[in-house]
């Protein structure tokens, strides 16, 4: 990338020395709105403050954030799914392409050479044999920047497509370690339902003894058999959502989705509290899909600075020699070889306003990218305050639904000493039952979400699942 700029900067300076500066001026290259004018121009009235809203630590973003969550297996299933997604690999190979897209880009920088040859033996006949050969050199002056305009657009769409492919990576990280979040939730869900059925079970004997001693009804024992198959109905369903918790986690490793993966029988711990968020302002500089609308906003620029040195002229250093060998008459008093030199120029006079429409589209596209850029900028803003906040609910939702819980928990336990001595019926033992089944349901689904926000946190503030080395 570096020899193309060189052999560009050093003709600026050539055609300045030989044209007295004018040259020089014309092949300066434009640059395209970055950092604080680009944020400025394309957020409008969505000033960035200083601070967060969301209760957030002013640290600096962390890296490394896999290792908040206490499970080292989750090191395992990330790398598995970095290395065999499906998905991630598509991003890949459009990096590599881009790439391709770079070099095919820089290679008019530099002059064409090109080689002929034509070699023939005499058959006997009348005709003689004629051998030819010829080299030509052409080299585009770049004085209006057109080509430069669309190798930096191509290194821009390479560098957006390497920040994307980043962002991919970061993404699938956190959607693994959401997967697994769901896998083990649903696990334990069912653990719960099983324990709920194992209770009605339970409850359904004591409905059945109670009855065959005189001191209970027929409709105490239908009433706890009902409840007994509605949790095997919740169980049931729990079941088949195991099974497609753990295919969804299958497919993000690459693997084919059997439902055979194993995993964790309880969540994991958290290793720290809120982590450090940073601070609004530098939000757009470190998130990658942030960083990868920045570089499309560039490519446009340089792509409308392309369209528009288009419409200039065109100048060409051409060189060439050829080299004739034959008997022929005719060509018995040609010089050879033959070397000649000479100034190309190509300048467009009338394409049906093509041109000016190329100018146009291109100029268009560039306002779509800063839109775009505006888009994502605010996404991310977005995130980050709904995680923080959805992670500071989560935490008071968990004490909140503890007390709920243990009072619950007493109050069947008062319900069933009260049906045991016939002061209630069983309706209200199993009214009281669902209503513990329920709290223990929301406070494990509570306890998923506030991890699951914890990697949404880490996914938008930017920081990376990976160590930094050294």
């Amino acid at each position: 990338m570096t020899a193309p700029g060189t052999i560009a900067r050093s003709f600026c300076r050539l055609a300045s020395a030989a044209t007295g500066g004018l040259l020089a001026t014309a092949c300066a290259l434009q640059s395209p709105p970055a950092g604080e004018e680009l944020a400025s121009e394309a957020l409008g009235q969505a000033v960035p403050p200083a601070a967060w809203s969301a209760e957030a630590a002013a640290r600096p973003v962390e890296t490394g954030w896999l290792g908040d969550f206490e499970d080292p297996s989750l090191q395992a299933l990330v790398r598995e799914a970095l290395e065999h997604n499906a998905d991630l690999r598509v991003a890949a190979a459009r990096v590599e392409q881009a790439a391709s897209y770079v070099t095919i880009a820089g290679g008019d920088v530099y002059p064409a050479v090109n080689a002929i040859g034509r070699v023939s033996a005499n058959d006997g006949a009348s005709s003689a044999p004629l051998n030819i050969g010829a080299l030509n050199v052409s080299w585009e002056l770049d004085v209006w920047g057109r080509v430069r305009y669309g190798r930096r657009a191509a290194e821009d769409q390479y560098a957006s497509a390497a920040a994307d492919l980043e962002y991919a990576r970061q993404s699938l990280a956190a959607a693994v370690v959401r997967a697994w979040l769901v896998a083990a939730e649903t696990s334990l869900q069912r653990s719960l339902a099983q324990d709920s059925l194992a209770a009605a079970e339970k409850l359904l004997g004591i409905a059945e003894d109670r009855r065959r001693v005189g001191v209970g009804s027929e409709l105490d024992v239908t009433l706890a058999r009902s409840a007994r198959d509605g949790y095997r109905d919740v169980l049931r369903q729990l079941e088949l959502g195991v099974e497609n918790s753990r295919r969804a986690l299958e497919l993000l490793l690459g693997r084919y989705p059997t439902a055979e993966l194993e995993q964790a029988a309880a969540l994991p711990g958290l290793r720290s509290p809120v982590p450090g968020a940073g601070v609004p302002t530098d939000l757009l500089e470190r998130r990658p899909d942030v960083i990868a609308a920045g570089h499309r906003v560039a490519a446009a620029f340089s792509r409308t600075g392309e369209a528009r040195a288009a419409r200039l002229p065109r100048l060409s250093l051409n060189a060439g020699g050829s080299y004739i060998d034959s008997d022929t008459f005719v060509l018995q008093d040609r010089d050879n070889p033959v070397w000649s030199v000479g100034l190309g120029l190509l300048m467009p006079i009338y394409a049906g306003g093509a041109l000016d429409a190329q100018v146009e589209l291109r100029s268009l596209e560039q306002k779509e990218a800063v839109a775009d850029y505006a888009r994502v900028g605010l996404k991310a803003f977005g995130e980050v305050e709904n995680s923080l906040a959805g992670e500071r609910a989560a935490r008071e939702r968990l004490g909140i639904l503890a007390a709920q819980l243990a009072s619950s928990e007493r109050a069947l336990e008062l319900e069933h000493v009260r049906y045991r001595v016939g002061s209630t019926d069983l309706r209200s033992v199993n009214q009281q039952q669902l209503a513990v089944y329920g709290v223990r349901a929301s406070l494990l689904r509570v306890r998923t979400e506030q991890l699951a926000q914890r990697v949404a946190l880490h996914l938008a503030v930017g920081g990376s699942f990976e160590a930094e080395a050294g």
